[in-house]
């Protein structure tokens, strides 16, 4: 029930990656993979005292001591570019970007620049994050860019008229809306980076039991939590499993040239209509572009 996992035996020295979120869960084992490979793998996180925990862990494990934490608040634009300040101080190139890092049905809340806190961590945080980076991605070509989403993408509409929910938010519905909005960004700058040799894939890394969860009602009623495990253990990966989707679409070999595409499984499958929408891709890129202040100097 856990699914496949990725089986490549590729080493990745001298390559440098960024991994959102990497302090647990799906990222910090992602994290641990890349570092395993003997990558240069750099923690990007909002809570430095676990992403230092996680660093260490991972460094005494795998012993790879080119693991770095930095500190990288996706609910906060000034975060992002002081972190892409940052990174381009200490680097010049950048081979691998995993966008990882995510909120879940949390109540009515607001990132630092007001924007509705699961649009503005799960898109428009790794969009700014994105487009800083893609000069040094670009100059180190062959990179690939890995952005995780969600079947829930399925339930998601783009709400153009309340694109920030003041007006009507539901928990569920602006999580799918984000999760779409993952979606229509990966395949808007797929077509933006043809002939780039950089490529940018989504990935639904399943059910997998993490933090993320945390704001569920299921997961915090005493009533029902031990009947969830008992029934829906089966179906619920670990973050291990979790992790090896994206795995797969950040390293095989076999995938050099795939761009725009969503994988589930380690398999490329269909997406929703919504997430077809060429025009509400570009729509909601020149949203994001305003919202993130992206052309501002």
């Amino acid at each position: 029930m856990g699914g496949p996992r990725y089986k490549g035996t590729e080493t990745l020295a001298d390559k440098i990656v960024i991994v959102t979120g990497a302090n647990t869960g799906i990222g910090k084992q992602i994290a641990f993979d890349l570092a395993r490979r003997k990558a240069r793998v750099v923690l990007a996180c909002r809570d430095m005292q676990k992403c230092e925990q996680a660093r260490r862990h991972i460094v005494l494990d795998t012993k790879n001591k080119y693991v770095y934490c930095r500190e990288c608040d996706l609910a906060s634009q000034e975060s992002i570019r002081k972190f892409v300040e940052q990174f381009k101080n200490e680097s010049s190139k950048l081979h691998i970007l995993i966008n990882n890092a995510g909120v879940m049905r949390c109540p009515k809340s607001y990132t630092k620049e007001g924007i509705e806190m699961q649009l503005g961590v799960n898109h428009m945080g790794h969009f700014l994050l994105t487009n800083l980076l893609l000069d040094v991605l670009k100059a180190s070509a062959p990179a690939r860019i890995v952005n995780l989403t969600s079947t829930a993408h399925r339930r998601g509409q783009i709400n153009m008229k309340d694109l920030n929910l003041d007006e009507d938010y539901d928990p569920g519905r602006a999580y799918a809306q984000s999760k779409l909005a993952n979606l229509l960004f990966t395949r808007e700058l797929a077509n933006r980076l043809k002939g780039t040799d950089v490529t940018v894939n989504a990935v639904h890394p399943g059910v997998v039991s993490t933090e993320i969860t945390r704001h569920m009602y299921v997961y915090k009623n005493w009533f029902t939590l031990p009947l969830l495990k008992m029934f829906s253990w089966p179906f619920i990966k670990s973050p291990g499993q979790g992790a090896q989707t994206v795995l797969y679409v950040a390293i095989d070999p076999s995938l050099a040239n795939t761009s725009g595409y969503y994988f589930d499984n380690c398999e490329t499958k269909d997406v929703s209509d919504n997430a077809k929408n060429d025009d509400m891709a570009k729509w909601l890129w020149k949203v994001s572009e305003k919202w993130t202040k992206l052309n501002v100097n």
